[in-house]
Formats: C-alpha cells, structure tokens, sequence
C-alpha cells in the first residue's frame, strides 16, 4: 500500500522564475537516470525479490524515498515556471535575438501541455520509458545496476549545479547529491552483504555451473583496439576479483573461423540473392502451392 503525505522531504523554492532552467531539470525527473527510473527500478527490484528480509526492506525505502524526490523537482519546475514568460510573439521574438535565445530553450510543453508544469519526460522533452528499469531477480546483478544509476543521476545533478546561480535550486541540489551519496553508498554495502552472507558472489549468476561454460576463455583480456596500453591494467595480470582465476593478456583476439556464406531464406521474405529473380518468383510460387508456411 502507499500513502502520500503532502509534505515535502525537504525545500524545494528557487529564487526567481526560470523557464529554461526548468527544462533542464526535467532530465532527473524523466531522463534514463532521472528520479522516476529509480524510484521505479528499486519498486520492481522489491517486488521480484525472492527472499524477505533487509535487502527487500531496503528496496521498498529507497524507492518510496525516490518518488518523494520526483515531488520535489516537480514541485521546482512548476514554480519555475508559474511566473515564466511562456507565451512570446513571433514580433517580440523577431525583433529581440536575446529573447528568441531564452524562448528557443524553453520546453513548449511545459506550458501547451503541462499548463506550466513538470512532465515525465527527460530534458529535450522525450517520454519516460520504463525500458531504463533493471530488475532481474537477481540481487547482485541489481544492486551493482543501481550503483550505477546513482552514479550517472548524481553526475547529473552535479552538472545541473553548475548550470544555475539560483539559491533555492542549489538548496535542493545539494540535498539531492547528497541522499545520492547515501545511496550509492548503501547498495555498495548491500553487495558486500550479500557476498559474505554467501547469497550471491562472482561472475554473476554465480550459480551457473563454470563446467558449462568455455573456462578457457574466462580470465584472458584479447586486445581488438590497436591502443598500446591496455596490457597495463590490474585486468591483464593477476588474481581475478571473483577469486576464480588468473588474469593473462593476448595481443591479439582469437583468429576465429572464416564467415559462413549468406543465409538464403524462404523466397517469400523477398531478400535480394545472388540467383535471378524470375527464379526467386517461380520458388515463392511454388512453395505458396505447397502450402508451405
């Protein structure tokens, strides 16, 4: 069950209109590491999880804890845009390159469809798409998938701090780069966790039996780049972080067998073939009277 307080988690009050900031903004609302991805991604990690207990708790939190932030950028970009200069004339516009400039990188949206106010989409107004969620059931696999959501949306954010000079807004950025600390902090920790509680360990799916798959392949780094420095890593020599093998460096990749010629499929997918046309009618014709699907 949810249940909305209407609280915010913390300010959220910038100092003057801004339209084109709001734009902006709306990247961590609707953007692929935007606070709806992982208020989402933590939802769905929780309900696919297989096992009660901490990990599943700590889901349920954070993801809750996320829709609270998409409220709070909302919030932001409604009051951002509540006094914002939306509707300028083509006149205004052609006779002042400045305001052209400040209306040219605006969300039109915000105000034709929002009626001045935020919507699910990233910074160049593209929908949200749950394609950005990864929950696969598999803890660990999902865990380090949010280190790096936290990652990219704290990135994010940092640079959005850059980009305003506005008290309130860096009020609220500042609390946000913080809870993302936190937060790529506790699923860090939640990894560790889940090793040395022997739920889950290296390479991921760690229950995947290592007989079935080409061991001999598993450790060695084959360069494909004519860079020069790839030997030079932890990567190329060494113990494994699984604790499973050695790492070995080859120049080169394998040279691999030779391409097998193009596929020649049923005529009546009609593919350009090296044999005539006339010929691929009369196949299409005679498989239609075989009734061959």
């Amino acid at each position: 069950m949810f249940y909305h307080r209407q609280k915010l988690q913390f300010q959220s009050k910038p100092e003057k209109p801004d339209a084109v900031y709001a734009r902006k903004l709306q990247e961590v609302i609707g953007g692929q590491y935007g606070e709806i991805t992982v208020a989402m991604q933590y939802s769905f990690q929780a309900w696919n999880a297989h096992i009660p207990g901490k990990y599943r708790d700590l889901l349920f939190s954070t993801a809750t804890e996320e829709f609270g932030h998409v409220e709070m950028l909302a919030t932001m970009v409604a009051q951002l845009l509540e006094k914002a200069p939306l509707g300028v004339t083509d006149h205004a516009v052609q006779n002042d390159p400045a305001v052209a400039a400040v209306v040219g990188g605006t969300n039109v949206q915000h105000g034709i469809l929002a009626g001045a106010g935020a919507r699910p989409v990233d910074s160049m107004g593209n929908p949200w798409s749950g394609a950005f969620v990864t929950a696969s059931g598999n803890l660990l696999a999902d865990m380090y998938a949010n280190v790096n959501a936290e990652s990219q949306g704290r990135v994010a954010v940092a640079r959005l701090y850059h980009m305003t000079d506005d008290p309130g807004i860096r009020e609220l950025l500042s609390f946000l780069l913080a809870r993302d600390t936190m937060h790529q902090n506790q699923w860090l920790a939640a990894i560790n966790d889940l090793k040395a509680e022997g739920l889950e360990e290296l390479p991921v799916p760690s229950n995947f039996p290592k007989s079935k798959e080409a061991e001999e392949h598993a450790y060695t780094l084959y360069n494909f780049s004519d860079g020069a420095t790839a030997a030079d890593g932890s990567w190329a020599s060494g113990p494994t972080p699984d604790g499973h093998g050695e790492f070995s460096y080859s120049d080169e990749p394998l040279e691999g067998p030779p391409m097998p010629p193009p596929t020649h499929p049923d005529a009546r997918f009609y593919g350009t073939t090296e044999l005539p046309n006339t010929v691929e009618k009369v196949a299409g014709t005679v498989q239609d009277k075989l009734n061959k699907e």
